[in-house]
């Protein structure tokens, strides 16, 4: 489910749209397929007395809850967001209440990422931004491959930099442009059919 472009600026295009590192089911994942195991197991290795018929309820019933748990942490997954587009960072989550942050690019004052040598191995890792105004510093968790993220925020940071201090291109005087040419011809500076190429090409 990708952001939804209803949500972007006119002319705002987006440079990253990620979901959590799959780690972020560890937890969920590993108390599923172990509640699974073991209600398996009861239910081939125990028998018919009490004891062991109320222990594969109990392990029925863990197995059923811990895989609804897995299943919001998924429905969970699916609506959080880490998005970087050509003018400000956004993260939003949330399946029937939303949350939600939004750093414009230009108030992004520094980006650094934390890793511990098991997230390395599975490229996962935590996103630090410090930011100017009201939002202070700001931290991502389950961010895959957080070096090339953080590469991709100043990138995005330095092509907004250059899109607001380049000027934008002043618009041609056609009218003064014709005077000019009809000032050469008049003068024999330049040729009747040179004047009618020029004029063609201003007026195109």
């Amino acid at each position: 489910m990708p952001y939804p472009q209803r949500l972007l600026n006119d002319g705002e295009e987006v440079a990253l749209d990620i979901h959590p590192h799959w780690w972020f089911f560890a937890k969920s994942a590993a108390a599923t397929l172990f509640s699974s195991v073991l209600f398996l197991w009861s239910a081939v290795a125990l028998g018919d007395a009490t004891w062991e018929k109320g222990l594969k309820w109990l392990f029925g019933v863990t197995a059923i809850v811990s895989l609804l748990w897995l299943g919001v942490r998924w429905l969970v997954w699916r609506t959080t967001h880490f998005v970087i587009t050509s003018d400000r960072l956004i993260a939003r989550k949330g399946i029937i209440a939303k949350s939600g942050i939004e750093i414009p690019l230009e108030r992004v004052n520094n980006v650094s990422f934390n890793q511990s040598i098991f997230e390395r191995v599975i490229k996962a890792g935590d996103l630090l931004i410090e930011s100017g105004g009201e939002d202070g510093q700001q931290r991502f968790t389950d961010i895959l491959r957080p070096d090339e993220v953080q590469n991709l925020i100043h990138l995005q940071m330095e092509e907004n930099q250059r899109r607001t201090f380049t000027p934008a291109a002043q618009p041609i005087d056609v009218a003064g442009q014709l005077e000019k040419l009809e000032a050469l011809r008049d003068r024999g500076t330049i040729t009747e059919a040179e004047f009618e190429s020029q004029k063609r090409r201003l007026l195109d």
